[in-house]
């Protein structure tokens, strides 16, 4: 049985390309005990994957490696006790469109009451980041402003709408018209800046919260985070879940800028991995599904077919081409 994969090719300069990657085919090698031989369904595309080519996020991606990605497969065969064929895994694997591999490190999709992308987006990884650092860190209160950046992005967009559910004001950073419309109008944010178009972020700002801003969540970092922070209240709390604004550049970020400001306005700013809550995800995804089941919380995917377009999709994170989480369909 042959395998289609992706490696990386070489290491990207600033944004990634396409000639970054190669596509190559191989024999896949016979299972053995403890193996299962999987056909991914859905394998997500993440930001966090264009740091852990430069060596900045676990596991470090080198060039001639395979890449690596959770995803969602059916078990074709399985050697392994706790795997029959048809079962539905979830799990770390590589960009490959047939693999055998180790069914240690995968777990069974056993209830379906949403989609299976779902499992991936709002249910995964992303819906989990946005519950879990959005309550731990941000620690929501009824009545205060929040600021989501990234807002219409995968993590975003699910925690623009939990601070709602919290009871807060929420204010949703974005690079379109198109996707400011849909964090107002789709998923129920109080107002939305298109920092593309807006001349005074910092202006926009102090019109929009005029009483200041008590949570951040950062997902870009840069210019757009600056003017945020300057604006937090005393005792503030910055999450920061991502700084796609800093992924691609060629040359180092300076220090902190808003070093003083962060001590003498006394503010919390801690980020996070999702790896550190994998012992509650069962309690946050039972919460995130309540939730939608209730119709408080609304997700959007965007899901592009093709085992071929993987290095597409995830080159189009960086020019903001999803609305949600973005994955491909295998």
């Amino acid at each position: 049985m042959k395998s289609n994969l992706i490696r990386l090719a070489k290491m990207p300069e600033g944004v990634p390309q396409a000639n970054d990657f190669k596509f190559e085919t191989e024999e896949l090698r016979p299972l053995r005990e403890g193996d299962i031989e999987l056909r991914p369904i859905f394998i997500s595309v993440d930001p966090y994957l264009r740091v852990a080519m430069a060596g900045g996020h676990p596991p470090a991606i080198n060039v001639g490696d395979i890449i690596i990605s959770r995803g969602i497969a059916k078990v074709i065969s399985s050697e392994h006790k706790d795997f029959k064929p048809g079962d539905i895994v979830m799990g770390y694997m590589q960009w490959r469109d047939r693999m055998v591999c180790n069914g240690n490190d995968f777990s069974i999709i056993s209830e379906q009451g949403l989609p299976l992308s779902a499992y991936l987006s709002v249910l995964g990884s992303t819906g989990l980041s946005a519950y879990f650092a959005l309550s731990e860190i941000g620690k929501p209160k009824a009545g205060e402003t929040l600021v989501v950046s990234g807002a219409a992005g995968a993590v975003g967009s699910i925690a623009g709408q939990i601070g709602k559910i919290f009871g807060c004001k929420v204010i949703g950073i974005a690079g379109s018209d198109e996707k400011t419309d849909f964090i107002v109008s789709g998923l129920g944010m109080d107002a939305a800046i298109n920092y593309k178009t807006n001349a005074n972020i910092g202006q926009t700002l102090d019109d929009l919260c005029p009483e200041g801003v008590d949570i951040y969540f950062d997902n870009v970092g840069g210019a757009v985070s600056d003017e945020v922070i300057s604006r937090m209240n005393d005792y503030g709390r910055v999450v920061v879940c991502g700084s796609i604004d800093s992924y691609n550049n060629k040359e180092a970020v300076g220090g902190l800028k808003l070093l003083p400001l962060i001590v003498y306005k006394k503010l919390l700013m801690q980020g996070f991995l999702i790896g550190d809550y994998t012992q509650r995800f069962p309690e946050g995804r039972k919460q995130l599904e309540q939730w939608i089941n209730e119709g408080k919380l609304h997700y959007r995917e965007t899901i592009i077919k093709g085992f071929d377009k993987l290095p597409e999709a995830f080159i189009g994170l960086f020019s903001g081409n999803n609305e949600g989480k973005m994955l491909v369909e295998v």
